[in-house]
C-alpha cells in the first residue's frame, strides 16, 4: 500500500519535473472549456447528475488505490462504456452546449468569468420574504391561490425556462397581481431567486405518491417539486385559503403568517450576525450560483 502511494507521487513528481508552457496551456483550455460547460448546464437537472458521476469517480479512485477488486471491476465495467453513458445521460445538454457555443454562448460564458455579478444582499432576501408573507396572507383572507416556490442551492432553471422571466425586484403589491385570479401568470407558479421575483406562469412537476383528496393540484406540484429539488414551496389553497409549505416531498399544513416567515427566514436568511460572517456567507452563495 505505501510502495503504491509512493510510486503515485513519483509519478505526479516527474509530470512537473517535464511542464512546460504548453501543458500550462492545455490546463487552461481544458478548465475553460469545463467552466463553459457548467455554466450552460448548471441550471438543467443535469448538473445534479453531473454531481452524482463526480461522486462516483471519487469512489472508483478510493477503490482503485485500496485494491478492492471485486468493487473495481464492477467500476471498470462502467467507465469502460464512459463515452456511450454520457452521451445517453446528456444528450439534450451536449446539444445545448452546441448550439449555445454556434451563437456566441462562449462569449458571454467568458464576460461573465470576469464580471460574475454582484453577491447577494441579505437585507434584500429578508425584504422579499417579508413582502411574500404579508401577500399570503392577504390571498388567504381573500382565498386567492398561490403557488410560490423559493429556489435554494438546486437551480430552477427548466421550471423557469416552462413561464415568463421577470426578474423584478420583489414588493407585496406585484406577489398579489400576479396571483390576481383574471391575470395571465396567476394559473402557474412563481419562482423566487435570490430575494427576486425571477419567474412566473411556471409549471412544476406533479408529485405520484398518493396525497390526501382534499389537496389540490398546486400541493401536488409543489410537493413534486421538492421532490426533485432542495426548493422551498409556498402554497395558498384556494378553496380553503389556508397557507401549506412543503419541503423534501413533505407538505405542512395550515401555517400562520408568522410560521411561515420564521421558515423562510431560517432557510434563507444567514444566521450570522458579524460582517465577516455575511461576507462570507455572499461568497459562498456566489460560487453556489
Amino acid at each position: 500500500m505505501l510502495a503504491k502511494i509512493t510510486d503515485t507521487f513519483n509519478k505526479i513528481l516527474s509530470v512537473f519535473s517535464t511542464f512546460g508552457i504548453s501543458d500550462a496551456l492545455d490546463i487552461i483550455m481544458v478548465a475553460v472549456i469545463i467552466y463553459i460547460c457548467v455554466r450552460i448546464i448548471r441550471e438543467t437537472r443535469a448538473m445534479q447528475l453531473a454531481k452524482g458521476f463526480i461522486f462516483i469517480a471519487i469512489i472508483y479512485g478510493v477503490v482503485n488505490l485500496l485494491d478492492m477488486e471485486a468493487s473495481s471491476f464492477i467500476f471498470k465495467a462502467i467507465f469502460s462504456n464512459i463515452l456511450i453513458i454520457l452521451v445517453i445521460l446528456f444528450g439534450p445538454e451536449i446539444r445545448n452546449i452546441l448550439e449555445q457555443i454556434g451563437k456566441g454562448a462562449t462569449t458571454k460564458s467568458l464576460k461573465s468569468l470576469i464580471h460574475p455579478g454582484v453577491a447577494v444582499d441579505i437585507a434584500e432576501i429578508s425584504d422579499c420574504i417579508e413582502y411574500v408573507c404579508k401577500a399570503c396572507a392577504n390571498m388567504s383572507d381573500q382565498r386567492v391561490g398561490a403557488l410560490i416556490c423559493f429556489e435554494n442551492d438546486t437551480l430552477l432553471g427548466n421550471v423557469i425556462k416552462s413561464g415568463t422571466i421577470l426578474n423584478a425586484k420583489a414588493s407585496r403589491e406585484l406577489v398579489e397581481n400576479i396571483f390576481y385570479p383574471k391575470s395571465p401568470l396567476h394559473d402557474g407558479a412563481m419562482v423566487i431567486r435570490d430575494g427576486k421575483i425571477y419567474a412566473a406562469g411556471c409549471i412544476l412537476p406533479l408529485t405520484k405518491k398518493t396525497i390526501s383528496s382534499s389537496l389540490g393540484t398546486r400541493h401536488r406540484a409543489g410537493i413534486g417539486l421538492t421532490e426533485e429539488s432542495d426548493a422551498l414551496v409556498v402554497i395558498v389553497s384556494e378553496e380553503t385559503g389556508a397557507i401549506s409549505v412543503a419541503k423534501g416531498g413533505i407538505l405542512q399544513r395550515d401555517v400562520s403568517y408568522g410560521d411561515l416567515r420564521d421558515i423562510l427566514t431560517t432557510e434563507f436568511v444567514p444566521s450570522g450576525s458579524s460582517d465577516d460572517d455575511k461576507i462570507i456567507t455572499k461568497l459562498v452563495r456566489r460560487i453556489k450560483k
